[in-house]
């Protein structure tokens, strides 16, 4: 796989950390910035997932579902009663 170099601006004193935990870990400052580009990106994805899951699930059931729900409701309460009934 072919990589790309680029150059980042950082602030010294987070540098000095990311230099400190590269070699604690013993991998290449670029492999620390990789990971760390890594986890931050799918954390974003993981993020954007969860935000289209809740909007799909944020609005109100239409007709044909609050009709469907309420048959549901019904059946289950039958289900009941007749279980009670035993």
């Amino acid at each position: 796989m072919a990589h790309i170099k680029t150059a980042i601006s950082l602030d010294p004193v987070l540098f000095e950390k990311a230099q400190l935990l590269s070699q604690h870990l013993r991998v290449s400052r670029s492999q620390l910035f990789a990971q760390a580009l890594e986890d931050f990106l799918r954390q974003h994805e993981n993020q954007q997932l969860l935000a289209q899951i809740n909007r799909a699930h944020s609005d109100t059931p239409d007709r044909m579902e609050q009709s469907r729900l309420k048959r549901m409701r019904r059946k289950y309460r039958q289900r009941l009663q007749a279980e009670r009934q035993w």
